[in-house]
């Protein structure tokens, strides 16, 4: 037992090795699979996730009962709730997932040496893939669709909120792989207190690579925690910023749309940023439009006065506010000077995660793009298209907000990395 594992009960370690010792059995057989062989499969989870929503949504419903005895908020009820829409658009994607090209064996680079020596660099599967994540019984499915595509055998640790839910959408993926010939130890899911997290975290050489999803905490602790290589999904503290030269039609679309379509995830904004020179324009409109959508808002001295002025509610802003993610419907709103005002502040308050402008002045909507530090960056369009689906990738692992290996929103080729096939005629080096 490793020094980073001590204190852990040995009961915790024997379940993930035994766990991850499966699981790298399953992803030998995975990663020999043709893209017919996995399309195939994820056609037959599909399809066995839409005949068992009536048990998943019952699951489910246990679940949020339980939430709600418990206190939990409303935006993660939200989270959590899986109806019979949510489980069909979760079967879906899966076979999204099966319509999208194979990475596995794609040719990243190559040539033909002097020598006559033949190197390619080819995409190859992780291994074994752990998942560490909250109240996102979405993710589960989503996981084991990416990780069986991208030939990784899925370890799932998901959080108590959802325990039954994921215990019995696992149980359908796991019947329905062996049902259709595949190891069922391709989607695993680990149970048990912070002993096992803390054990997964530090399997070394048994788990490949490690994705937590979730809230900062969350994150924080794995990423700091973990011997396992990590990918670091951040917290989504996302703007809307409103340039001086704005359709003002389309900023207020944009801004209510980004902040009350989904409150809960993300890729919600939780910042609304105003250029002074459109304050008095834009602003009334904006904040009536978010206060009737139940939007608690949060201002600063300027866009406070034109809340007032407008008879809309709200309170004093401060830097605890612009620096939340708030999950829900709250909103922090501010008038900056200019552009670079505006850049200012995100780069104090923003998360990385995505960031949008409102402008028809080309020259400032390039400055915001190569600017701004973050995964994703929005010209006249909403936060919330920063989403694996959206982009075209089927469903999404994660969104990415560190800069290493992946970036964004994370799905196939993010889940494989690359080995380099040499080919030659007998060459010896010299």
């Amino acid at each position: 037992m490793s020094e980073r594992t001590t204190g852990v009960d040995p009961a915790d370690v024997a379940q993930v090795r035994a766990v991850a010792t499966a699981a790298r059995t399953a992803s030998r057989r995975l990663a020999l699979l043709s893209r017919a062989e996995k399309d195939a499969a994820l056609h037959a989870l599909a399809d066995a996730i839409d005949a068992a929503t009536d048990d998943i949504v019952a699951a489910n419903e246990a679940d949020l009962a339980r939430g709600r005895e418990q206190g939990m908020s409303e935006s993660l009820q939200d989270r959590l709730r899986l109806d019979p829409p949510r489980v069909a658009a979760v079967a879906q994607a899966l076979r999204d997932i099966a319509a999208l090209p194979d990475p596995v064996g794609e040719v990243v680079r190559g040539s033909t040496l002097a020598n006559g020596l033949q190197i390619r660099q080819v995409r190859v599967p992780m291994g074994v893939v752990g998942m560490i994540y909250e109240a996102r019984p979405n993710v589960t499915v989503d996981a084991a669709g990416l990780g069986l595509k991208s030939g990784n055998a899925v370890i799932l640790r998901g959080g108590s909120a959802a325990a039954d839910t994921n215990r019995a959408t696992v149980a359908v993926l796991r019947r329905a792989l062996d049902a259709h010939g595949l190891p069922a130890d391709a989607v695993s899911l680990l149970e048990g207190g912070h002993g096992v997290v803390r054990a997964l975290m530090t399997a070394r050489g048994q788990v490949d690579l490690l994705i937590p999803r979730g809230g900062a905490d969350l994150i924080e602790a794995v990423v700091t925690g973990s011997t396992v290589p990590v990918i670091e999904t951040g917290v989504g503290n996302c703007h809307v910023y409103v340039d001086a030269r704005a359709d003002l039609d389309a900023a207020l679309a944009i801004t209510v749309n980004a902040k009350t379509h989904r409150p809960s995830v993300c890729n919600a904004a939780e910042s609304l940023l105003v250029h002074r020179g459109v304050a008095d324009a834009f602003l009334p409109k904006a904040l009536a439009a978010l206060h009737a959508e139940g939007v608690l808002l949060h201002t600063d001295a300027a866009a406070g006065a034109r809340a007032a002025a407008a008879g809309v509610p709200h309170d004093d802003a401060t830097d605890e506010h612009f620096a939340t993610e708030f999950h829900g419907l709250e909103m922090s709103v501010g008038v900056v000077e200019d552009l670079d005002a505006a850049l200012e502040h995100i780069r104090r308050y923003g998360s990385g995660h995505t960031e949008a402008i409102v402008t028809e002045d080309r020259a400032a909507a390039r400055r915001f793009t190569a600017e701004v530090d973050a995964a994703a960056v929005m010209v006249n369009a909403s936060t919330r298209f920063t989403d694996g689906g959206e982009f075209g990738f089927g469903a999404e692992i994660g969104i990415s907000t560190q800069k290493l290996h992946a970036r964004g929103p994370m799905a196939l080729p993010e889940l494989t990395t690359t080995k380099w096939v040499v080919e030659g005629d007998g060459q010896t080096r010299v």
